[in-house]
This record gives C-alpha cells, structure tokens and sequence, in this order.
C-alpha cells in the first residue's frame, strides 16, 4: 500500500481549493508532499521561496502534510523521493484535458508512478490561482478565495490592502 503521495504545483498563490485537496489527500495518504515548482510560468507573482513560505504557514497544522520544493520534471523529482501517486486537481472540463495528456506523458516516462485525480468541494472549483492574481491586483477582495496568510501576502505583495471580511474558514 503506498503511504506517501506528491500534490504538486506553482500554488501562486495557494486557494482554498488547493487546501481542500492538501487536506482530503492527508487524509487518504499517511504522509503528503506538497511540491512547489521552482520553474514557474513567467506571470507568476511570488517566487518559489515566498510560496514555500505561504505554504508552509497555511499547512502547518496538518502534521502529516511536508512542503518541498523541485526543479525539473515532476516523475523525476517523484522517482527521487520514492513516492509512486501523484496527485493532480481537476477544477472543470478544461483542466481535464491538459491533465489528461499530463498523466499519459507520465505514464509512458515512467509507469511505476500512478496518477490521482481529485475535484475540489464544489465551493471552490471555479476558483483558479490566475484569477485570484487577477482579481487581486484590480483591487478585488480575495477573502473568500486564499486562507489568511495568503491573503496578507498577496497584500503586501501588490501594495494593497483589501480588509476582507472576517470567514469562517480554519486556515
């Protein structure tokens, strides 16, 4: 029985959706990687260092939950660690099909490492890190999107303060 599984991803910035997966995964899984990748696309807002931080606080609860950081294929950082399941989030139909060609590509680099795919709680699956960065930066409160810590991070990063509303959220 594998124990131990990788969700990885830029988490630019981490979402709520992103937490519901992190949290049901350590749950199905006795041990969970969060993987942040060093090589992000180019309109990205944090570096890797910032949001291995913004993870790191907004998972530090979850005690069987570790936040890493990799370079390079996803497989090979997997292979490295021993880890056989990944696991990937699918929001809609259109992140189906590019995960699909994803886990295909995986599958014929390396076969030994299998493919999870979950959906966040249907609160959150229109929820994508691009609008939260999108929103953010026209001013929009992003409160009911990131967990606190990243809230503030975002804040501080585009030099704005959105006083969102108080949420009910534990994160």
């Amino acid at each position: 029985m594998t124990k131990t599984a990788i969700y990885a991803g830029t988490f630019d910035p981490l979402t709520f959706g992103h937490m519901d997966l992190i949290e049901r995964g350590a749950e199905i899984f006795q041990r969970l990687i969060l993987a942040v990748v060093v090589q992000p696309p180019k309109d990205n807002l944090f570096n890797v260092k910032e949001r291995v931080a913004m993870a790191k606080a907004v998972v530090k609860k979850i005690s069987n939950v570790e936040v890493d950081s990799f370079d390079g294929l996803l497989i090979d950082y997997a292979r490295r660690k021993g880890i056989k399941v990944l696991i990937r989030g699918l929001r809609a139909y259109s992140d189906f099909e590019y995960e699909f060609q994803m886990a295909l590509t995986n599958r014929k680099l390396a076969p030994e490492i299998e493919t999870l795919f979950m959906m966040p709680n249907e609160i959150h699956s229109y929820v994508s890190s691009s609008t939260v960065r999108e929103v953010a930066r026209l001013g929009g409160d992003i409160s009911d999107f990131v967990p606190e810590p990243v809230r503030f991070a975002v804040e501080k990063k585009i030099g704005k303060s959105f006083h969102g509303k108080k949420t009910f959220r534990k994160y």
